[in-house]
């Protein structure tokens, strides 16, 4: 059981944190700078805004990647107190946590389902996007969340342990 204080369970999980969202972040770069590897698994509709519309969706790709690293670097930096305003990234971090937690688990469940054939969306799917969300970018959003909830929940205050009698 995780308990509350515990600086070393709390540094480790902000780390895989740190990694996890790092590669989210530099996957969305490297589409931004031009790159199309894995590009198809994300969705068909990111492969047609990159042919049709390459300076639009190199902006839309870049932000989103900057933000992946911010949410990726900023609990490092609180669990190390280098940022400021700690209390504050620590709830918009709870925030996220849960968030990641909830949409990776449910989008996992649902492209499995639909990779196994057990829900069969009207007019198809786009099996490289349907892959690409079971096995490798919703996996990692489901991680990069719980890491996040471990890390929060074992950087918090210790509470004092009641002696029962």
């Amino acid at each position: 059981m995780l308990i509350r204080g515990n600086r070393t369970v709390a540094r480790a999980a902000v780390l895989v944190a740190f990694a996890v969202g790092t590669v989210h972040a530099a996957a969305s770069l490297y589409w931004a700078l031009g790159g199309r590897w894995l590009l198809p698994t994300v969705g068909e509709w990111a492969v047609r805004a990159a042919q049709t519309a390459p300076t639009q969706a190199a902006l839309l790709l870049g932000a989103i990647g900057l933000v992946k690293l911010a949410a990726a670097g900023i609990p490092v930096g609180v669990e190390w107190g280098v940022v400021s305003w700690a209390p504050f990234w620590r709830v918009i971090c709870w925030i996220g946590g849960v968030g990641l937690v909830i949409y990776g688990g449910i989008n996992i469940v649902v492209s499995g389902a639909v990779l196994l054939g057990i829900v069969r969306p009207e007019g198809g799917y786009d099996a490289d996007a349907m892959i690409g969300h079971a096995f490798l970018w919703d996996p990692l959003f489901l991680i990069w969340g719980i890491a996040l909830v471990i890390w929060l929940r074992a950087s918090g205050t210790p509470r004092p342990r009641r002696l029962e009698g």
